[in-house]
């Protein structure tokens, strides 16, 4: 049986994980954020495809960070009750960014690209705050 020290030591792991995937899909949001501005400046399919790249690189990422954060509530049972972590990104929109290709809908999509990125910054302050709270039991 581990320890409790192990068991803390094992969360924190997790929660750096899942911050590093967090960190990740922020960075490729801010850069789909500056390329969806870049669109409704008068961009073209090329910076769509470029401001899609990046969202689906977000998603990726993301979707890394939702199984590392499973793991993190995992490993958080085996020290005290587990918070309820999770992250959520809706992207109906891509595709109709992608594909017609206008003023309103670029403007919806940054307004997703910012949500995500409000979505992403309070799951990085939760984890931390979690993850600052298990170090100090060390």
């Amino acid at each position: 049986m581990k320890s409790q020290r192990e068991e803390i030591q094992e969360a924190v792991q997790a929660a750096n994980r899942t911050l590093g995937h967090l960190q990740r899909a922020q960075e490729c949001l801010r850069s789909a954020g500056n390329w969806g501005v870049v669109d409704m400046l008068g961009g073209g399919l090329l910076t769509s495809l470029i401001k899609r790249g990046k969202m689906s690189g977000a998603e990726a990422e993301l979707s890394q960070a939702r199984d590392a954060l499973r793991q993190f509530a995992a490993e958080l049972r085996d020290v005290r009750d587990a918070a309820d972590i999770s992250v959520e990104v809706n992207d109906f929109l891509g595709f109709a960014d992608l594909f017609f290709d206008g003023l309103i809908v670029d403007w919806l999509m940054q307004s997703r690209i910012h949500a995500a990125r409000e979505q992403v910054a309070q799951a990085q302050a939760r984890v931390r705050s979690v993850r600052d709270e298990l170090q100090s039991r060390l």
